[in-house]
């Protein structure tokens, strides 16, 4: 297969694994179907997160142009990311938040992450994860203007998910089954591609005006949160589940709006 092609197909593999979005079978790929090959797809992860920012970041834009306040403007945006992913990655925040909070031991904790149901602990943290976004989106609305407020959804979806993949290549799978066993760790060379495409995206706001400073603030938040949710995960369950990276991705973008955000001056 040619690399150009081999490319889009790694894009379309990433978009069918990580959203709701009805992506067409291509003719070139070979097993449209099959499990995300984590050693080299998942390098065009940021690029897959970066279109599913734009179509929250064009919904943002429609939603101001409307004549919404940026309240219910962000929580439409908001809307529309979780309508595109399926709720992919709060499924994940929710399941660990009930097992890391609910469970006694290893067994019990990664039990209760596979159960469907949601818990207290899941459901509060979903409510606070959806709140902050919400509310932080709002402020940058207000501060910044849609457009770049827009930017901002682009380079954070891109980012997050990047900072997602910590845990699956840092921690040994915490099951011997389940999407992360299957995944194992990503490739070191498809890692090395997907960190070089977050930190083209991660600078993206700089095109409307953001300071360095800021997006270099932003970057480390990140990066910091990915690493706590990881730390969190080693000393809880003593390894990762594919719930933990979804996990890490709600912190991880947390953490970066909360920067962009902020009135500190920087």
């Amino acid at each position: 297969m040619p690399f150009l092609t081999q490319v889009l197909a790694d894009l379309i593999a990433c978009l069918r694994f990580y959203s709701r979005l009805p992506v067409p079978v291509m003719a070139f790929e070979e097993a449209p179907f099959a499990m995300l090959d984590f050693k080299r797809s998942i390098r065009m992860l940021p690029a897959a997160g970066a279109i599913l920012g734009a179509i929250g970041g064009i919904a943002l834009w429609l939603a101001t142009a409307g004549g919404l306040p940026p309240l219910p403007s962000a929580a439409l945006a908001m809307t529309v990311l979780v309508l595109a992913t399926g709720a992919f990655h709060e499924d994940g925040l929710a399941d660990t938040a009930d097992g890391l909070g609910g469970g006694s031991s290893v067994a019990r904790k990664l039990e209760i992450m596979r159960d469907s149901r949601i818990g207290t602990y899941g459901g509060v943290a979903l409510v606070l994860s959806l709140l902050l976004r919400v509310t932080l989106l709002a402020e940058l609305l207000s501060t910044i203007g849609p457009i770049a407020a827009a930017v901002v959804i682009v380079s954070t979806a891109a980012t997050s998910r990047t900072v997602a993949l910590m845990p699956l290549a840092l921690l040994p799978p915490a099951r011997t089954d389940g999407a992360a066993y299957a995944a194992m760790h990503p490739g070191v060379r498809a890692l090395a591609i997907a960190g070089g495409l977050a930190v083209v995206f991660a600078l993206l706001p700089l095109a409307v005006g953001l300071s360095p400073l800021r997006m270099i603030v932003a970057v480390i938040a990140m990066v910091l949160a990915g690493a706590s949710m990881t730390w969190i995960a080693k000393r809880q369950i003593g390894g990762q589940t594919g719930d933990v990276a979804g996990a890490c991705q709600q912190v991880a973008e947390i953490a970066f709006l909360c920067v962009m955000a902020s009135h500190a001056g920087l």
